[in-house]
């Protein structure tokens, strides 16, 4: 329960720093205006290089997300497995092969509640 938790803090934590890196970060199109008449020396479209200090800390935080993604849908697989070893008793719920019937007898084994006078017709 305890590695559970500390994983959970940890990809809560890791998806706000994420959020934060990338809100932070300018997109490729952020000079478009200067490309255009402003003698930018980036074009639009044109290629970035190598990844600067944001870029690689969202790389890395967004791996360190889907790693704990993945140990949190182990943990929660275990849990949904281990109950029955817990000794949890979950009947099994059971449909007979009969084929219903839509009879009005169907209805009168139907226990009336506290109080009410309500009769099923007998057909």
């Amino acid at each position: 329960m305890m590695v559970e938790n500390l994983v959970l803090v940890v990809h809560v934590c890791l998806a706000v720093a994420l959020v934060g890196f990338v809100l932070i970060q300018r997109g490729k199109g952020a000079d478009a205006g200067a490309s255009f008449g402003g003698g930018a020396s980036q074009t639009v479209f044109g290629s970035s290089g190598s990844g600067n200090f944001l870029t690689r800390t969202t790389a890395v935080l967004a791996t360190g997300f889907f790693l704990t993604s993945f140990g949190l849908a182990y943990v929660a697989k275990q849990k949904a497995s281990g109950l029955d070893d817990l000794g949890l008793d979950i009947p099994a719920v059971e449909q007979s092969a009969s084929e219903p019937s839509n009879s009005a007898d169907d209805l009168s084994e139907i226990p009336a509640a506290e109080g009410s006078t309500t009769e099923v017709p007998a057909e």
